[in-house]
């Protein structure tokens, strides 16, 4: 009996051996497509910034006595337009007449000085040709003439400066203009060159607009008046963040004429591009799903259905809302289909089938 189960036991192994080798059946690949949820792609405007400004004049030039003294007259209000030359304030100058009148004095009496020293000069230049006075006795009554000739100029420009401070006394318009502030009074003691009125210059007008500090200010932009736009240039912005505000100011010059009622110091709407790059301002925005947005990669991208597979398509970011995108492409259009939801489980080329939109009747399988 042993050789006989020995032999069974042998081919029962074989037999194993022979199915183990066998290839093992295959099973039914599953080939249909992925379906996928599409949206379609709509273009939106630019996003605006819009923001308060005020209207300035393009010179605001502080006005201030040149001379110190006590103020004894204003003749002139805030808001009041002004003409170049007309008197805005006067100082007391019973001072300044004093001085004027010394100054003269002085003037007088250095004149008459040196008409003797002179008339000694010539009497000593007659007596040294005459050999009647020595050389030494000579030099010494030209370097006096000269003395009292130099002392007479000095007098005469000690009177110049002394009329110049009387006139200064006298405040006057640097140009035609309006007086936005005046805060000189009579009585007050001001000093030299502190302020006492400002004087808003004739001429272009401007538009003052403050930007959060992460906003950099554009280039151009548009002031609002109703039905009426204008369009605005910058023409300067602050070097760095006011500390206090956290803004950056900036000025901008208004493409046309203010209608009357927009005076100086009114408060304007305005409106800007948010985009900070002027590129990415004029090219067009599209809306799309959120989800839609494939971060993977080297860059942003969405997905497209060609010819039954999923294509990426590249795509810049310029803002993420809460369930939407605006992005930017060159391949972009308004309406195309792009898949919206699962876009990181897709590849190039991957079977994929749009779903019926909602209501629509499913394909038959």
């Amino acid at each position: 009996m042993r050789p006989l189960a020995a032999f069974l036991y042998a081919a029962l192994c074989a037999a194993l051996l022979l199915a183990g080798c066998g290839d093992a059946p295959k099973g039914p690949q599953n080939s249909a497509p992925r379906r996928v949820k599409t949206a379609s792609v709509a273009e939106v405007a630019a996003p605006t910034l819009r923001l308060t400004g005020t209207v300035r004049a393009r010179y605001e030039t502080p006005q201030a006595f040149q001379v110190a003294g006590q103020i004894a007259t204003r003749r002139v209000d805030a808001g009041q337009p002004v003409a170049k030359g007309e008197v805005l304030m006067t100082l007391d100058d019973s001072d300044l007449r004093q001085s004027l009148n010394a100054a003269k004095a002085e003037l007088a009496s250095a004149r008459a000085s040196a008409a003797v020293a002179q008339s000694d000069l010539e009497r000593a230049r007659t007596l040294f040709a005459r050999d009647y006075l020595s050389r030494q006795a000579f030099d010494r009554a030209e370097l006096e003439a000269q003395q009292r000739s130099d002392r007479q100029a000095s007098a005469r420009a000690q009177v110049e400066q002394a009329k110049t401070a009387l006139a200064y006394a006298t405040l006057r318009a640097e140009s035609d203009g309006l007086l936005t502030r005046v805060s000189g009074e009579p009585g007050q003691v001001v000093g030299v060159g502190q302020p006492v009125a400002r004087l808003a210059e004739a001429g272009p007008r401007e538009v003052e607009v403050a930007f959060p500090s992460n906003v950099r200010p554009p280039p151009a932009g548009e002031l609002l008046l109703g039905d009426e736009t204008l369009a605005l240039e910058r023409r300067q912005v602050s070097g760095s963040v006011d500390p206090a505000s956290r803004t950056w100011q900036a000025r901008y010059r208004i493409d046309g004429a203010l209608p009357a009622g927009v005076g100086l110091g009114e408060v304007v709407k305005t409106r800007f591009a948010a985009a900070s790059d002027r590129r990415a301002a004029a090219a067009p925005l599209y809306r799309v799903p959120v989800a839609a947005v494939d971060a993977r990669g080297e860059g942003a991208q969405v997905w497209r259905i060609v010819e039954g597979q999923a294509r990426p398509l590249a795509v810049s970011v310029a803002r993420i809302e809460r369930d939407r995108a605006l992005v930017s492409g060159e391949a972009l259009k308004a309406g195309m289909a792009v898949i919206a939801l699962g876009t990181h489980l897709l590849n190039p080329g991957m079977p994929v089938e749009a779903l019926a939109p909602p209501g629509a009747e499913e394909p038959a399988s």
